[in-house]
């Protein structure tokens, strides 16, 4: 627990008991398709070597000095809550070498973590005007999450190869080429923050916090008109509402979106926090940094797989349904598509033959009765 006594550097930090996690590996709070891919990243022969020859391309050193010199860098001087929140998530996380953090002049409510060789954390004003202090507690500890998975290195990948789309969109097929590595970044970077967001409950250990924060980024500071349990109910209506069209809808929309939307993330983090995985954390009981070079490939590939199968059983998403009756060969597929495109929306009629052993330990819904990821 944070006692306020010096330890890996970080002293005087705030006296709010809250749980530490000594040693805690990153691994214990990513998201499965998070997880499996920096799993398979770290496994690369040479991949830092690579990573590290790309950085003299990227603009870090220029990043860097723009924040250094027109932002305000938080210390014990300045922004002096937020160097206290700071310095208590590293610690809970047990990040030994504290990253700097700058407050930028933006109205829009941001933050970041970037850097290859060494993470920086910005947030903008923004940010830090709309929040309270749990709320913002929770965010920093996102960024710290950030930082401790590596995730700062990806990050600035994608804010240059971004850019570089834009620069040469006046050539088809080197922009398409582009454009294509981006959007397969952003949407690992969208499970990338699930991972962060879970890393901001753990150090700010208030599952209301976290959900009241989410629920400013979308709706601003009139907390006293907003609800979290109607906040959550929209997540519902969004999953499961409309048909196949809404389906490749929500797909278009997310696409150019480096982060899910925010009613998604809250849902997901309710979702994570109610979770016996979650609970062990809690009671101590989690995978270490020791262990991450023990780490199994294959494995991480086969949870991630395995989250994604419950995933899209599980889902109430009119495209999802229709791959799990594709999938699992539903009995009554054939009827549907005889029936046309409503047959999609409509149950089979009660006169169509049912296969042999069809419905057998099954529910009502043709579904597994069984516990889903």
């Amino acid at each position: 627990m944070s006692d306020g006594h010096e330890h890996n550097g970080h002293e005087n930090v705030p006296s709010r008991q809250r749980r530490r996690f000594p040693g805690i590996s990153s691994r214990a709070y990513e998201h499965p398709a998070d997880r499996s891919a920096l799993v398979a990243l770290r496994k690369l022969t040479g991949f830092d070597t690579v990573f590290k020859a790309l950085s003299g391309l990227l603009p870090e050193r220029s990043l860097r000095l723009l924040f250094l010199s027109d932002s305000v860098r938080v210390s014990e001087q300045q922004f002096t809550h937020l160097n206290d929140m700071l310095r208590d998530a590293c610690y809970i996380l047990d990040l030994e070498k504290v990253p700097p953090m700058y407050v930028n002049q933006d109205p829009v409510p941001n933050a970041m973590c970037i850097g290859l060789d060494e993470p920086i954390i910005v947030v903008t004003t923004g940010l830090v005007e709309l929040l309270d202090e749990e709320e913002m507690r929770a965010v920093i500890g996102h960024e710290v999450g950030h930082a401790l998975s590596g995730h700062s290195v990806y990050r600035t990948i994608l804010l240059f190869l971004t850019s570089l789309a834009v620069r040469v969109a006046w050539i088809p097929l080197g922009n398409l080429a582009i454009m294509a590595i981006v959007t397969a970044l952003r949407e690992w970077f969208r499970k990338s923050e699930l991972s962060a967001d879970r890393a901001g409950l753990l150090v700010g250990q208030d599952l209301q916090a976290s959900m009241r924060g989410l629920m400013k980024l979308a709706g601003g500071h009139h907390l006293h008109e907003m609800n979290v349990d109607a906040f959550l109910k929209q997540a519902e209506e969004y999953e499961a509402g409309g048909d196949l069209r809404d389906s490749v809808l929500k797909i278009l929309n997310v696409l150019p979106r480096s982060h899910p939307f925010t009613t998604v993330r809250a849902a997901e983090l309710k979702k994570w926090a109610e979770t016996r995985d979650y609970q062990r954390i809690m009671d101590g009981h989690y995978p270490r940094r020791s262990e991450d070079k023990d780490t199994s490939v294959t494995d991480s590939f086969r949870e991630s797989a395995s989250h994604y199968a419950g995933h899209v059983k599980s889902s109430k998403d009119p495209l999802m349904k229709l791959v799990t009756d594709i999938a699992g060969g539903a009995g009554d597929l054939g009827g549907r598509v005889r029936r046309g495109f409503g047959g999609f929306t409509s149950a089979p009629s009660n006169d169509e033959p049912r296969r042999e052993g069809e419905g057998e330990g099954e529910g009502e819904d043709g579904n597994d009765t069984g516990p889903k990821a």
